[in-house]
């Protein structure tokens, strides 16, 4: 085992992986056989990559590390396994004899003859394969492969650092398992609380946690704390479970919660104003959300925006508007709504014929303007679009034929049926937009489509 001020070492440089690194020392012992494959598993930012880092570079024994993420092929990552070996024999002195190696790795079985030839003679060797499980192209039987070389290459213990753990990832039993459980709250106030950001108005400024921190400012110390459980038990336990995301969020909501401080409003010592003051800070999700627009508060009331309008031709309007009430109107009421003469019979809000009767409906029925659009025949769209024009229509019959072909192009009017020309008499045809868009444009020619409407 380690001396015990080394030991401390590494609690200093992996915080809250005291038991981990126990159990990684106690297998990687220089003076003891290690196993073959050793497998570090763990959700994101766990300290699995930082743990064994500090332990590698405390019992100083051979090895090498590869960023299997990094890599996008099996053969660009044997390669590279290859390259960081040589690397790491060459800074040990131990690679005189391995020059004439090309390095070059077609495959697992190329891959094993040469780690053979660089570790001939070697003493214990320890090679970690980092975020292995989220290679790019990995062959399936990549893991298990690696799994084994310890079989064939005593002297080499390899180490998997995966996000998972599934009992059917090595094909390979008796392999030691090492957890890496995400950190608590207890811990993650703990490692944050290390680190400190400055309570100046320099570091208002600031959107990292990399400044020099302020361990004498007994100050800043005790106020950091107090905010750094605040924004954990608001944001951090729900939304920012690692220790990446929850030091970003609190890098981002420092410094607007010091603001008061800065400003001469408050003391650092006066905490609970401070939460008063800045509740809208924890209880808000921007801080979560990452943007390159910067997010600074208008001064100026905002306006509402502006609904987008939709303007057509003055005769293409009366002739869609006359498609939409040839639609939703039956036509054995076209004569009272659309006959000049008949003008005394018509509603004036909600249209149609109102017989008088004493007795009241024993059904009340559906308005036609909430079931779908019914089909016509060309030649009623063409008389009610006579009828609502205030002037007399002077153009020819093909000229019309133009309008409600442009507007059959823009698919406001669509062919009921399948095949047949555009343009042919006996097709029929029914509207393709709503009350909404009909209402707009209407208006837009101050035309009343609500008094040509049945109920």
């Amino acid at each position: 085992m380690l001396p015990e001020d080394l030991s401390l070492t590494l609690l200093d440089q992996a915080p809250c992986r005291a038991l981990q690194i126990r159990q990684i020392l106690a297998l990687l012992s220089p003076n003891l056989p290690s196993p073959s494959t050793i497998l570090l598993h763990g959700v994101e930012a766990t300290g699995k990559s930082l743990t064994i880092k500090a332990v590698l570079e405390a019992i100083d024994t051979p090895s090498a590390i590869v960023r299997s993420q990094e890599c996008i092929t099996t053969r660009h990552l044997l390669e590279r396994t290859i390259a960081v070996v040589k690397e790491a024999l060459a800074a040990h002195g131990h690679l005189e004899e391995a020059h004439g190696l090309d390095g070059r790795c077609e495959n697992i079985s190329a891959f094993r003859v040469e780690l053979q030839h660089l570790l001939e003679g070697k003493e214990k060797f320890i090679l970690v394969f980092n975020g292995i499980d989220r290679q790019c192209e990995a062959a399936p039987t990549l893991l298990p492969a690696i799994a084994r070389l310890g079989e064939i290459l005593p002297n080499l213990t390899a180490i998997l650092i995966t996000t998972t753990s599934h009992p059917h990832l090595l094909h390979h039993a008796c392999i030691p398992h090492i957890h890496f459980p995400p950190y608590t709250r207890t811990e993650t106030l703990s490692i944050l609380s290390r680190t400190p950001l400055l309570l100046h108005a320099s570091s208002a400024s600031s959107q990292s946690l990399n400044t020099t921190t302020a361990a004498n400012d007994d100050d800043t110390e005790w106020l950091w704390t107090r905010f750094i459980a605040a924004v954990w038990d608001s944001l951090g336990q729900t939304a920012a479970r690692s220790i990446p995301d929850f030091r970003d969020v609190c890098a981002r909501l420092w410094p607007p919660f010091i603001q008061p401080i800065v400003d001469g409003h408050y003391g650092a010592r006066e905490f609970s104003k401070l939460l008063v003051k800045n509740r809208s800070l924890f209880q808000s999700e921007d801080a979560l959300i990452d943007t390159i627009v910067p997010t600074t508060p208008s001064s100026t009331i905002s306006k509402p925006k502006k609904q987008f309008s939709y303007t057509l031709p003055y005769y293409p309007t009366h002739l869609l508007i006359s498609a939409y009430l040839a639609s939703h109107n039956p036509p054995k009421h076209d004569i009272t709504l659309f006959s000049k003469t008949s003008l005394s019979k018509r509603r004036k809000r909600g249209g149609g014929t109102a017989l008088t009767s004493n007795r009241a409906s024993k059904h009340r029925k559906v308005s036609r303007r909430l079931l779908g659009p019914h089909p016509f025949p060309l030649e009623r769209l063409c008389a009610i679009f006579q009828a609502i024009l205030p002037h007399t229509y002077t153009g020819g019959g093909a000229d019309m034929m133009c309008q409600v072909a442009t507007l059959v192009g823009l698919r406001l009017i669509v062919k009921a049926g399948m095949g047949g020309d555009v343009l042919e008499g006996g097709g029929k045809w029914r509207v393709n937009v709503g009350w909404g868009f009909v209402r707009g444009v209407a208006r837009g020619v101050n035309f009343d489509v609500e008094s040509y409407l049945t109920e």
